[in-house]
């Protein structure tokens, strides 16, 4: 167990946490994974629990490499550390027996949002101009940044809305890769799991290329190759699953 310094005084619930989880909380997502809420002292966190690994995973986890939550906790403080926004980081769990790992819990602070980007699954564009435009430039950030979400799904990306201004929040920290130049190629290869129209991910493409200073015919083009090979195969693994439903 590895408590953030900033949350101490939450050591004795995190102590009762594994079987806590068990017993009680709020279901708010559950799936491969389940996420639950708690109120603890006044605050309020997210804890997810994730699937209990495969025999070859628990071994590779308990020796080789780090767990999903404990990647999710450090890639929280680098994200943060770089000037953007997550839930912030409370603490992660591992649970082993006979040295392999079964369980891991990751802890964050829980957060109210305005919207999430997958609800560009449904609608028009008009009216959402700012929205989308907010949304390439923050892209554009964090690529220069070298910041590569590696599950850069529209579920894992979160906003707060303040007149016409944006903030944007990332979760699902477990896959990410810091500090490596992204280039038109990668960030290309990076859009393929947006929701929304052609029109919609052409218009955030668009936007992206100029904020970059990339070719806006070559991003485009590699954009919607990346794109339907990616939704061909979603939708063989979940039949009639579409980015984009009129």
């Amino acid at each position: 167990m590895v408590i953030n310094a900033d949350y101490r005084h939450l050591e004795d619930f995190m102590e009762g946490l594994p079987l806590a989880f068990l017993q009680s909380g709020e279901v708010i997502y559950s799936g491969r994974n389940i996420i639950k809420t708690f109120d603890v002292d006044g605050l309020k966190l997210n804890v997810k629990s994730f699937k209990k690994p495969l025999l070859i995973n628990q071994i590779a986890y308990s020796t080789i490499r780090q767990s999903k939550a404990k990647r999710s906790y450090l890639y929280a403080f680098m994200l943060k550390k770089r000037g953007f926004r997550t839930p912030a980081p409370v603490s992660y769990m591992e649970l082993k027996q006979h040295n392999l790992l079964k369980y891991s819990l990751y802890i964050s602070e829980h957060e109210e949002f305005d919207g999430m980007m997958r609800e560009l699954q449904h609608g028009a564009i008009a009216g959402r101009e700012n929205l989308l435009k907010q949304f390439a430039l923050y892209t554009a950030l964090l690529h220069e940044k070298q910041v590569l979400h590696l599950d850069y799904s529209s579920g894992n990306i979160l906003y707060k809305k303040n007149g016409d201004s944006y903030t944007f929040y990332l979760v699902d920290l477990n896959r990410m890769k810091f500090d490596k130049p992204i280039n038109l190629d990668t960030a290309c290869f990076n859009f393929r799991r947006l929701w929304g129209s052609d029109e919609m991910i052409g218009f955030i493409v668009k936007e992206y290329a100029k904020a970059r200073n990339f070719d806006e015919a070559t991003c485009l083009k590699k954009t919607f190759e990346y794109r339907k090979k990616f939704w061909n195969a979603y939708a063989k693994e979940y039949p009639g699953a579409k980015p984009y439903v009129d």
